[in-house]
């Protein structure tokens, strides 16, 4: 069966704490976000995660329209608990309340020929390093700094630390994706667009990176750069798996520059609203028009 890109990483049962005390629980993880913005904006779809029995049901209707979904059993579902230190949602402490199973390359199934394969993972041994070089072989590898990055102490904090194999498996992605932080760690450099083409220099031959203030691309030497304009930030959870899954799904037919325009207009509705993306193209392209006329972000 061929797919535009499956995705492979946990679901997780969210807990979600304002910088007010509010707290919202809902499924969340970075394949339910790339799920629902990759098939609307018109990619075929496989999800491959894992998960305990008793949370089937719930996680069933992430399948539908676009989506192929295939669960395989696991003794626990990811739950992690995140609690926001501002009303900008850029600080948050994280803390892994349970786990599910790592992957292996054989959860991929053999009749499944995907043109993008996206590691979209939340914390370190989700997915193993490994993955990236077994796999790459049956497509674009794409991956989230954050699944290499963040792992989880002994009572369960979520702390980052450098990616230690970075030069060796960086040739193997086709696209990369890091938040302004996450590229700080691996690189040691604040300003952006530099910690981006140093990522590309060690390998990676598309590199996203992302802001509170926007999302640029690194792609053939050029920079390409589309502000974020939510009205608010009631959906800012799941904000950079959001922009990566649009990009993914928009640049199999459209430039870096275009695509990255499309994934910041469709993030700043998503933003707008708790959960996955839900609204239209119609939609994302008036945003796209309307953001034009914004200027240059500020770093």
């Amino acid at each position: 069966m061929n797919y535009d890109i499956a995705m492979l990483g946990h679901v997780s049962k969210d807990v979600i704490v304002d910088h007010l005390g509010k707290e919202t629980r809902l499924l969340g993880g970075a394949v339910v976000q790339s799920a629902a913005a990759a098939s609307r904006a018109g990619a075929r779809v496989l999800v491959v995660t894992k998960a305990a029995p008793e949370d089937l049901s719930a996680i069933e209707r992430l399948g539908g329209e676009g989506v192929e979904l295939i669960v395989a059993a696991s003794l626990a579902t990811t739950s992690i608990l995140n609690v926001f230190r501002g009303a900008d949602h850029e600080l948050r402490d994280t803390s892994l309340i349970s786990r599910a199973e790592p992957f292996v390359a054989a959860d991929l199934p053999t009749d499944a020929k995907p043109a993008i394969i996206d590691l979209a993972g939340l914390f370190v041994g989700e997915l193993p390093d490994s993955l990236i070089e077994e796999l790459r072989g049956r497509g674009r590898i794409a991956v989230d700094a954050q699944g290499l990055l963040r792992r989880a102490s002994p009572a369960g904090a979520m702390l980052f630390s450098d990616w230690a194999d970075k030069r060796r498996f960086l040739p193997f992605v086709e696209y990369f994706k890091a938040d302004a932080a996450e590229a700080r760690i691996l690189t040691g450099l604040e300003d952006r667009e530099e910690a981006a083409r140093v990522l590309a220099s060690w390998g990676a031959k598309e590199v996203m990176l992302t802001h509170n203030t926007e999302v640029i691309i690194y792609c053939a030497g050029k920079i390409h750069r589309a502000p974020f304009t939510p009205s608010n930030l009631s959906g800012r959870t799941g904000r950079g798996d959001t922009t990566f899954a649009a990009y993914l799904a928009r640049r199999k037919d459209h430039e870096a520059g275009e695509s990255v325009r499309f994934a910041a207009a469709l993030c700043s509705i998503k933003m707008e609203s708790p959960g996955p993306f839900s609204g239209s193209l119609d939609a994302v392209y008036e945003r796209m028009e309307r953001d034009k006329q914004r200027p240059p972000a500020q770093a």
